[in-house]
């Protein structure tokens, strides 16, 4: 009897120990599971937050503002989610909200010609990646149908156009600072790339058809130019062996 006794409690304290562990298993992959979902929201909040920040610079629409600042809002709200306290960003969450308020989405988007290059290559590069992030954050918003086709395309569209002109009138810039360096080749190259990057466009509309004709003048000048020089070149050679023929076939002088 004492015998059974004994085997029932060791089974009974086996079987104790495997529901423990598998209890504390679950627990673990929880908590696992919580920290990774809180790590993957505040990335969204961290990267949404980062490139706003970087395109300050553009003239990016209000509807925009709206959808990266809802997103925003949402990770925060499924961040609060995996927290045992839940009040630990109601504070962040209603800030967000009253900035949403605030957002006039009817307003029309900005002209672009309002959209000026920083003058530092630092400043223009963290410009660039806002443009691209943004452009690549609603695509992913498109993608969990939180935005309509029509919505994302015409937002795209503007997004690229921005995009189209840091580049170009980067390359310009890159241009003329080689042509003052009487580096004729980069300058060249330069000009070119903005001119391929123009005319890779599908709708050649007034912007993109005078910045073409602007840019091939340039390239035209300095075609001109290296043909002027080439010339001048070739003249000043012809002229230097010529002096040296009159020198060599010249009569000697009898002393």
């Amino acid at each position: 009897m004492m015998f059974t006794i004994i085997i029932v409690l060791i089974v009974s304290l086996v079987l104790i120990g495997v529901i423990v562990n598998a209890m504390q298993q679950h627990k673990n992959r929880i908590e696992t599971e919580r920290r990774a979902e809180a790590s993957k929201q505040k990335a969204i909040i961290e990267n949404t937050e980062v490139a706003l920040k970087a395109a300050e610079g553009i003239p990016f629409t209000q509807r925009l503002l709206f959808i990266m600042k809802r997103r925003i809002l949402i990770a925060t709200k499924a961040l609060q989610n995996t927290t045992d306290d839940p009040n630990r960003y109601n504070q962040q969450i209603k800030g967000v909200e009253e900035e949403l308020k605030a957002i006039d989405i009817a307003q029309p988007p900005p002209p672009e010609e309002k959209f000026k290059l920083p003058q530092a290559d630092k400043q223009v590069i963290q410009l660039i990646k806002g443009i691209k992030t943004l452009r690549a954050l609603l695509r992913a918003e498109f993608k969990k149908g939180r935005l309509e086709s029509r919505v994302f395309l015409s937002e795209d569209k503007l997004l690229e156009r921005l995009q189209l002109r840091a580049n170009v009138d980067t390359l310009i810039r890159r241009g003329d600072i080689a042509l003052k360096k009487e580096q004729i080749g980069s300058a060249r190259q330069c000009l070119e790339k903005a001119i391929g990057a123009l005319s890779s466009q599908p709708v050649q509309d007034e912007y993109i058809m005078a910045r073409k004709r602007q840019l091939q003048d340039k390239l035209s000048d300095i075609e001109n130019n290296l043909k002027q020089a080439n010339s001048e070149d070739v003249a000043q050679r012809q002229e230097s062996e010529r002096n040296e023929l009159d020198e060599l076939f010249a009569e000697k002088k009898k002393w």
